[in-house]
């Protein structure tokens, strides 16, 4: 019998693909999510589908926004799908592909599974259709980033919001109420996320003007000498 990845292995097994040191504001959102995938990639019910790898890489982007160094996101991202058995590649390709569908697709089609064609509703159809799809807060923000690239009003009305989701959780068989509970704690964690982002941004701000303002003083301070022995 196949031993079952513990979440240990799956730690480990990052810091075999990501070796620097991760920012120690990002490290909880980097962690969180590492679980997170771990503990769907070991259940048994779990299917693997675009709408949760569009879920998978909005968290990831939005919640390591303004990380640095830069270059390291790609490296923590890929080891975060590679220590959990997934392909960092495969999310990436699905989430764009998927992305650019929302762009030409109306609330209707998303409520309706209408316009059968189209990749999303495709997926949304065959969600439909499946006995036992294991639903997860990944998959809800997947959906609400497909939602709010089709109408981007829909981010900011709430009540428009709640009965569009309402819907597609009946049409889905999902647990609309905690769909709906887990897109609220996202959205509010995105909030403070911004607002820690800022406060960072200010004091990188502050700290580079102080930096520069010692260094005029020490040129103002050596011109001064320079030209009391000229």
């Amino acid at each position: 019998m196949e031993k079952v990845r513990t979440v240990s292995d799956s730690k480990r097994n990052f810091h075999t693909y990501h070796t620097r040191p991760i920012n120690s504001v990002y490290r909880r959102v980097v962690e969180e999510l590492l679980v997170e995938l771990h503990l769907l990639s070991v259940n048994a019910d779990f299917r693997y589908d675009p709408i949760y790898a569009v879920g998978v890489i909005t968290s990831f982007e939005r919640f390591m926004q303004g990380y640095r160094p830069e270059q390291d996101k790609s490296s923590i991202f890929t080891g975060i799908c590679r220590s959990v058995g997934a392909d960092p590649e495969q999310y990436r390709r699905d989430a764009e592909s998927l992305i650019a569908a929302a762009k030409g697709l109306s609330l209707d089609s998303f409520i309706s599974n209408s316009a059968g064609d189209n990749q999303i509703v495709s997926t949304l159809n065959a969600i439909a259709s499946e006995g036992q799809f294991k639903y997860s807060r990944l998959f809800a923000i997947g959906l609400y980033t497909l939602l709010a690239e089709a109408d981007p009003s829909i981010t900011q009305e709430k009540e428009k919001r709640d009965q569009v989701l309402a819907k597609i959780a009946e049409k889905l068989h999902l647990p609309g109420e905690k769909m709906q509970k887990d897109l609220d704690i996202y959205r509010g964690n995105l909030d403070k996320m911004d607002q820690l982002l800022t406060v960072i941004e200010d004091a990188l701000e502050a700290e580079r003007k102080k930096r520069l303002q010692k260094e005029q003083e020490k040129q103002e301070a050596e011109a001064k000498n320079h030209s009391s022995f000229a």
